[in-house]
Formats: structure tokens, sequence, C-alpha cells
């Protein structure tokens, strides 16, 4: 991003005029912290033909910096004076190609959003955090027309999407987002940079959908459900879990072994390449 283009007074300024009382069913919490902005911003690393979307704009704290590095943006926004307001403040403000869709950002249709002409969708926000895996679903049904996402959600949230096997916080986010996306941490925010502060501390981090997936589920619907139910049971032992699920069938040792997996490895030690093979393997065997 060019330092010109970023004028925290400015946008200081705006934010200070944009009166709107914080709607707590729309889970709001306004970033005001210009320093973050910043940060932001300068991690999303915009070109200036990029297709850009913005979910949840709210006063636009993001919105200004972010349409003042492209030709062209569109903001999806649910709450209808929030979207009114970026349209007289922002819209109105000499950005004929600023485009203001008021919707719930799960039912939007993300794959009219893209074209040939613009190319892939570049996807950020921050996300409501009381719908944000829905979301994140939700848009991980338009990957392939999606060129990456930058989002912001609570701290504890982004490092379980972005957490390495074998860790505390690695669990069924991180193997279903990891199975369809490269994850980055980027930043962490403090609540102080929110008005009014959320009870938790946030972080910033990518998704960018593989082009090629490293590997393939031959169902993917029998994967998401196996890292779901192993996962539902991570204290056991997989031998113990696929024993005792009355949706998965009971595997023996020559199976796990077939699988080169250890029957008494625990879900938080298999990689997402594991996962994918336990779930291959599995769906040939009948539950029945």
């Amino acid at each position: 991003m060019s330092k010109n283009s970023f004028d925290a007074p400015s946008i200081a300024n705006s934010l200070r005029t944009a009166k709107h009382q914080p709607r707590k069913r729309f889970g709001q919490n306004f970033l005001h912290d210009t320093s973050i902005i910043r940060q932001i911003v300068d991690s999303v690393r915009l070109e200036r033909d990029d297709n850009l979307v913005e979910i949840g704009p709210g006063m636009g704290a993001l919105t200004e910096p972010l349409l003042a590095e492209v030709d062209a943006m569109t903001v999806i926004e649910l709450d209808r004076d929030l979207a009114d307001s970026l349209r007289i403040r922002i819209g109105a403000n000499s950005h004929p190609n600023f485009t203001i869709i008021k919707a719930n950002a799960m039912e939007v249709d993300y794959r009219e959003l893209y074209s040939e002409t613009r190319g892939k969708l570049r996807v950020v926000g921050n996300l409501p955090y009381n719908i944000s895996t829905p979301i994140l679903f939700h848009l991980l049904s338009f990957a392939d027309v999606i060129q990456d996402m930058h989002f912001m959600l609570q701290k504890e949230v982004v490092e379980r999407i972005t957490a390495d096997v074998g860790s505390k916080t690695y669990g069924r986010l991180s193997v279903i987002m990891q199975y369809y996306c490269a994850t980055d941490y980027l930043l962490t925010v403090p609540r102080g940079a929110f008005n009014p502060p959320p009870k938790v501390t946030s972080a910033v981090f990518r998704l960018t959908p593989h082009t090629d997936k490293p590997v393939v589920a031959d169902d993917e619907a029998h994967f998401a459900i196996v890292v779901r139910e192993t996962f539902n049971h991570r204290r056991k032992t997989l031998r113990a879990i696929f024993k005792k699920s009355a949706i998965l069938p009971t595997l023996s040792e020559e199976d796990f072994l077939a699988c080169h997996i250890d029957p008494q490895a625990r879900p938080e030690t298999l990689s997402v390449s594991d996962f994918v093979a336990l779930s291959n393997y599995a769906k040939t065997i009948d539950v029945s």
C-alpha cells in the first residue's frame, strides 16, 4: 500500500462523524485504531485492478483506505442504516465504482461478483464473531472464484484455524480450513482498537484457497463427517473412536495400517493428508 494514500487524520475524523449506535444483535464492534487499520490494509497487498469485496464494512474504518488502493470495490452490509451512511459518506464522494449490497453475507452468491475481466475475488472483512464460522464455510463453497480472504476474528479462533498438527489448538476447524486453503496468522488486534471493546482479543489472518489441493478426498462431505466425528472424541484413540461411533465403520488393525495410521493415535496428531486417507478408506467400508 502507498503510504501517501493512507490519511489517518481523515479516517479518524470520518469515524468520529459517522454516528451509529452499535447493535448487539449484529455483533457490531467498530474498529477505530488507525495504526491497526494501516497494518491490516498493508497486509492485504492490493493492486489497482483487484476485484475487492468487503464483508461487514460497518462505519467504513477499513473501507476508505481499501478503496483508495483499488479502482472498484463492493461492500456487503446487513445493517441498512450503516449501508445508507456509507453511500452518503463514501459512495457519493466521487467513487462511481463503489457498490453497496444490502444483504446478509450468508445469503450472497459470490460467484455473481466474479467476472473474467475483473478476476477472482479478494475478500476482506471484520466478521461478526457470533456467526463467523458459518460465513467461512459459506465462502469455502465459492473457493474457485476467490483469490484470497483476509479476516479479523477472535484470536482463539484464528489460532485454531492456523494451528499446526499436534498442537493443543489443532482441531476440526484447522483440518477443514487447511484442506481448502493455505492459512496465515498475520497480526494480533487488542480489545482497545474497537468501540465498544469486545470481550476478547482479536487477530487478522489470511486464507488462500488452493488452486490445486495438495490432497483430495474422494467424498468431501464424508471427509468432513470423519473429521467432525473424530474431534468430537479427541481424547480417545482412533481405534476406540471408530469402534464406538454409530456413523463410522469399525476399522481393524490391518485397516489402519493400510492407511499408514497408528490406531493408538489421537485425532490431533493426524495431518490433513492422514484424514483424507482415513476418510477415503473408511468410505469403502459398509457401516451396517
